[in-house]
């Protein structure tokens, strides 16, 4: 394919999903905002974000997603996941980088994730990261944070 429609990834990355350990009324507390930019470094090494609908093979892609608590309480141990997008490959850059990493989307765990083979540690590639998540301890009343990861289009 030579070029990757990103509505269709931010699609199915928007299934990202919300836990919440102390509040009963997560639909009412809490709203979520997907982006999908295009990421470009300058000359000078200066990143800049750039809105993008499609992208060729190659093209980094960050998506960030933005969880603003809408009511006047705290929310208390929140944890947020972001699937890595069909097509797009985990490149290993997180904002904040308290991130874990699965490759089944149930089993979390630090990054990077690490399995045994021939009885030595090594590292999983990025390639099989299938989810990230994010803890949030604490998100004040009427505040937002954001999670991100980047991919790269297969």
């Amino acid at each position: 394919m030579k070029g990757f429609n990103i509505l269709r990834t931010a699609l199915l990355a928007s299934l990202a999903s919300v836990f919440l350990l102390n509040t009963a009324y997560a639909d009412e507390a809490l709203k979520m905002e997907l982006t999908a930019n295009k990421v470009v470094k300058n000359s000078e090494g200066k990143i800049s974000y750039l809105p993008v609908r499609t992208a060729p093979k190659g093209t980094v892609i960050q998506y960030k997603a933005t969880y603003s608590n809408t009511i006047n309480e705290n929310i208390n141990d929140l944890a947020v996941t972001l699937p890595i997008p069909a097509n797009m490959t985990f490149n290993g850059e997180v904002s904040p980088a308290s991130a874990q990493g699965s490759i089944d989307g149930k089993n979390y765990a630090d990054m990077p994730l690490m399995r045994k083979v021939d009885g030595k540690m090594v590292k999983i590639p990025f390639s099989e990261y299938r989810t990230l998540r994010w803890n949030i301890k604490l998100l004040p009343a009427n505040k937002s944070a954001a999670v991100a990861l980047n991919t790269i289009v297969d």
